[in-house]
């Protein structure tokens, strides 16, 4: 069973970020796949952490895991739904 996480903002000013984000949970939720979203403007101590689990000190959403193994951020995310291999993406085959 997957644990599909997304680190994402809502407080982005973003016109870009919050559209990366919205594709992110569209293709999701046209695949059925559950997932957390997990707000990193909610406090300093989740941004960290997801920059920690990305290994990049100056990540910046969205990005998204599965459980605790890291899948990507947006670029390779769309370049996985580009060759139809989001699940493959995600870790799930």
């Amino acid at each position: 069973m997957s644990s599909i996480k997304i680190y994402y903002s809502s407080l982005s000013g973003s016109r870009e970020v919050k559209q990366r984000q919205e594709e992110f949970t569209r293709i999701l939720d046209t695949y059925k796949i559950k997932y957390e979203l997990i707000d990193i403007s909610v406090s300093l101590k989740i941004l960290q952490e997801m920059r920690m689990k990305v290994s990049t000190p100056k990540a910046l959403p969205p990005q998204i895991l599965n459980g605790q193994e890291y899948c990507g951020d947006f670029e390779m995310f769309h370049k996985a739904k580009e060759n139809k291999e989001i699940l493959k993406f995600l870790k799930m085959e």
